[in-house]
């Protein structure tokens, strides 16, 4: 090629539009869910709706890697360490601690975003609240803390009973041991007997509630795990078959028939991650982003459910109650 060619061609070539020259990187965010796709639909769509928020849009200029426990926190080690290898962004740990955990332990470079119900500082997230440090930071409703707030609630509604139940889950060791610590003291303190039943998936519950049955509980807590909170329908509706006065922390629980919920928006919690996201792919560092802890408790009380098992609203509970379903 000659030279005056060889001017021209480059000369030709800085005259193309931008665009043209170099197509900007569509980023991709992991999404590390600890449920199924279709027990996380509610709470995907507040991410999404969180990130567009910020200007991001599915689709358009991000791309999302979902990948699903569906139940089984063994499994999230291994799904959070593919989503590493497919080189994201940013990963995003919604509901479950155990799954922020293992995202945490995949990587020590790619931002991770959670969503807990937990101390993540007890959990070894952050150093901080205020100054989470390192690559880990997002948002917690500290729901785990609300155990005992939630026993008070069910003593106060029925205050004959003598003989309670936790449900846990066994495979989130820091959520089932704080929870069942805390009701311990709790119950001691109400004069109660507390059984603590584990499950760590839907084919265990015919077991927990007949074993309830065995024991004559007479009111039961579910701790507030992502397995339990993503199947709040499925124990609404087998605590109102089994006729047991329970208590959980979201609403959906209370409105598939369970007695009363009582703690924060779990789908608040995941807009604000998906805002969170927005904020990390332009550019901020998750060092520098407090944790949000939300303060935001709704108490949900069914009357219909409550009617139905016979059981006598007092007026100081109806007073306080942010809903009532009837």
């Amino acid at each position: 090629m000659k030279r005056r060619d060889f001017i021209a061609l480059v000369g030709a070539a800085a005259a193309w539009p931008s665009f043209a020259r170099a197509q900007p990187t569509v980023p991709t965010v992991g999404y590390l869910g600890s449920a199924s796709s279709e027990l996380s639909a509610k709470a995907v769509r507040a991410f999404r709706d969180g990130l567009s928020e910020v200007g991001y849009v599915e689709g358009r200029n991000v791309t999302i890697e979902y990948r699903w426990a569906d139940g089984q926190n063994n499994r999230l080690p291994g799904l959070a360490a593919d989503l590493v290898r497919h080189r994201v962004r940013v990963i995003v740990a919604p509901g479950s601690t155990p799954a922020a955990i293992a995202a945490k332990a995949a990587t020590a470079t790619i931002p991770v975003l959670f969503q807990i119900g937990s101390d993540p500082v007890a959990a070894g997230l952050v150093a901080s609240l205020a100054r989470p440090g390192g690559n880990v930071t997002g948002v917690t409703s500290m729901n785990t803390e609300l155990g005992p707030k939630r026993l008070e609630l069910l003593h106060e509604l029925i205050p004959k009973a003598k003989i309670v139940a936790l449900l846990v889950n066994p495979t989130s060791p820091l959520i089932a041991d704080t929870v069942a610590r805390d009701l311990q003291t709790a119950s001691h303190n109400l004069g109660l007997q507390l059984h603590v039943l584990n499950a760590n998936s839907e084919h265990d519950f015919d077991t927990v509630f007949a074993a309830l049955a065995q024991m004559r509980v007479d009111a039961l807590v579910i701790a507030p795990d992502a397995t339990f909170i993503n199947r709040s329908e499925q124990l609404g509706a087998l605590t109102l078959r089994y006729a047991v006065p329970a208590i959980t922390q979201f609403r959906e629980f209370a409105a598939a028939g369970g007695l009363m919920s009582y703690g924060g928006s779990f789908t608040e919690g995941a807009h604000q991650v998906g805002v969170f996201t927005g904020r990390i792919l332009k550019g901020e560092n998750p060092a520098d982003i407090p944790v949000e802890q939300s303060t935001k408790v709704e108490l949900i009380i069914n009357l219909k459910t409550a009617k139905t098992l016979g059981l006598t609203v007092p007026p100081s509970l109806l007073a306080r109650a942010d809903e009532l379903i009837e």
